[in-house]
This record gives C-alpha cells, sequence and structure tokens, in this order.
C-alpha cells in the first residue's frame, strides 16, 4: 500500500461513489491499517539495522541489492494503475511477506537471540502483512475482481541460499526482506 501506488479511493469525497456501505467501511478500514503500518515498517527496519554491527547502519554501506524469491519493490508505474489491477499486486506482495520475514526472524533467533524486541517485531510484521493481505483480498473480492496473482516462489529457497552462503549473506537478505516491507507500506 505504498504512497508511489497511490491509496485506495477515499469513499468519503463522494458518498455517491458506492451504494455499499459494507465495502466502504471495508475499504476505510483497509487503508487505516496501511497508513498505521507505515511507521511500523519504518522502525522495523531501523531496529534490525541496529542489531546486524558493522558494516550495516555505517554511512555510505550499500550492500547489494539481491532479489528475493517471490518479491520485488513495487514498480514505478505502479500508482497509475487500475485499482483491480494495483490491489491484486498488493495482494501478492503481502502473501509474499510473511514467509520471508518468518524466515528473517528465525536467522536472527540464531544470530542475535538476545534481542527480543527485533524478534518480536519480525513476528508483528509478519501477522500485520497477513492481516492487511486478507483485508485487501476483502476489498478486491467484494469488488468482484479475481484476488490472486501468481503464486510467489516459496521463501524456503530464499533461506536455504541465504543460510548455506553464511551469515553476511543471511543478514543481507533480512535487510532487504525489512526494506521491501517497507517500501510496500510507505
Amino acid at each position: 500500500m505504498s504512497r508511489r501506488e497511490g491509496s485506495l479511493e477515499d469513499p468519503q469525497a463522494d458518498s455517491s461513489v458506492s451504494p455499499l456501505p459494507h465495502l466502504e467501511a471495508k475499504i476505510r478500514q483497509t487503508h487505516s491499517l496501511a497508513r498505521l503500518l507505515t511507521k511500523y515498517a519504518e522502525q522495523l527496519l531501523q531496529e534490525y539495522v541496529q542489531h546486524q554491527g558493522e558494516p550495516f547502519g555505517l554511512p555510505g554501506f550499500s550492500p547489494p541489492r539481491l532479489p528475493v524469491a517471490g518479491l520485488s519493490a513495487p514498480a514505478a508505474g505502479h500508482a497509475g494503475l487500475p485499482a483491480p489491477e494495483r490491489l491484486r499486486l498488493d495482494a501478492a506482495a503481502l502473501s509474499a511477506l510473511p514467509p520471508l520475514l518468518d524466515v528473517v526472524r528465525r536467522h536472527q533467533a540464531e544470530l542475535n537471540p538476545r534481542a527480543p524486541r527485533l524478534l518480536r517485531r519480525l513476528e508483528d510484521a509478519a501477522r500485520q502483512a497477513r492481516a492487511l493481505g486478507a483485508a485487501v483480498e476483502a476489498v478486491l473480492a467484494a469488488l468482484g475482481a479475481e484476488t490472486r496473482g501468481p503464486p510467489a516462489e516459496p521463501a524456503a529457497a530464499a533461506s536455504a541460499a541465504a543460510a548455506a552462503a553464511g551469515v553476511f549473506p543471511a543478514k543481507v537478505l533480512g535487510l532487504r526482506v525489512c526494506g521491501l516491507y517497507r517500501e510496500w507500506f510507505t
């Protein structure tokens, strides 16, 4: 639900837009949840970086932007897409995020077992992405639009690749996943 991708139509702007009060309420609720999660996503990324040690968080540090299985950043033209298509892409991203966040949480449990707040934030982020994804899918269903896009690649592939490559790639994967979580909400 990034700002770049636009926002759900404000049903209060013109009450004649939809005769379905249930749909209007669901849209308002979903939009409010997305706005609430914007700040949370930024806090998660900051907390993640804080617990990774050097070189993470150093000025000028630019980790490689590795691809993440099943998820990419919102495209630049996302905001211009018709609402049903934009919402389908949102729903696909929101269904891909929870398993990836779970992978990051498992890695961080091994790498930073004394960071319970970070682990809790990662768990909360996965739960929140699931909740928002369900809300977006409910809006799509109420609009009569197809609710599922193409299936995302399993996050297990990302986990196995990062774990096999070592600690630094696992940390970079976590940074990338937290960054994508933020990008889909800001």
